[in-house]
């Protein structure tokens, strides 16, 4: 194997072993706030620590991850005012999915549609995965009948942004925003049905601050909790 190869490996395993720690810290199973021992990632994910190391930095520069005096490296906690940014975007480009859907969309898709929302319907039981999966699913189907992909990949780049499992820690700690959360998708629905493009635009813009709101709330509330464990 020649120098080039060495170096093209080298860079390839660094890659997937960063995308492995990404991963775990999109799922929540390393929660934000916690400390990455490099010991223990290599293990963990079968490498020895150099490419963990650069893993790490290339996490870093991504701003997924941040070093603390004392502590070494630990999953940055977004800042609130990062989330609203990003979710004021995210808002703009899903009611353009919204735009798009109307004159594309089936019988049989909003069946779909309707049938995911009912997954999310308020019950006495608390969410659980296949909850926020249909949460999920019923954005994701949204993007797909949009019918435009590098609209699609760029919202998935913003949801990308922040652990996913975050998003479902915010609906299962507020019984309210479940609620509203129901009664908004079913409100986009009702536009979509009606082929009521500026409706639906609206509808789920609004859904989407909405939700970019309470998840920037959640990161606050953490934030403090974090800066008091350090003190």
């Amino acid at each position: 194997m020649d120098a080039t190869t060495e170096v093209g490996t080298s860079s390839a395993l660094v890659d997937e072993t960063a995308a492995a720690i990404r991963a775990r810290i999109m799922s929540g199973d390393i929660p934000i706030g916690a400390q990455l021992r490099q010991a223990e990632l290599a293990k963990t994910l079968g490498v020895s620590r150099t490419p963990v190391r650069e893993a790490l930095r290339q996490l870093q520069a991504g701003g997924l991850i941040e070093v603390v005096p004392n502590r070494g490296a630990v999953v940055r906690v977004p800042a609130p005012w990062e989330v609203r940014e990003a979710y004021e975007v995210r808002a703009e480009l899903e009611g353009l999915a919204c735009v798009r859907a109307v004159d594309r969309i089936s019988r049989d898709t909003l069946d779909e549609l309707r049938a995911t929302n009912e997954l999310l319907r308020p019950g006495d039981a608390p969410p659980n995965p296949a909850s926020h999966a249909a949460n999920d699913r019923f954005h994701t189907l949204i993007h797909q009948i949009a019918g435009n992909e590098r609209l699609a990949k760029v919202i998935r780049e913003i949801n990308e942004a922040f652990p996913r499992n975050v998003s479902a820690l915010v609906l299962q700690d507020n019984p309210r925003h479940r609620v509203d959360n129901f009664a908004e998708h079913a409100r986009i629905l009702d536009a979509l049905a009606a082929e009521d493009a500026a409706t639906a635009r609206h509808e789920m813009q609004s859904h989407v601050l909405s939700a970019g709101e309470q998840l920037a709330r959640w990161y606050e509330r953490r934030s403090a909790t974090i800066l008091l464990r350090r003190s």
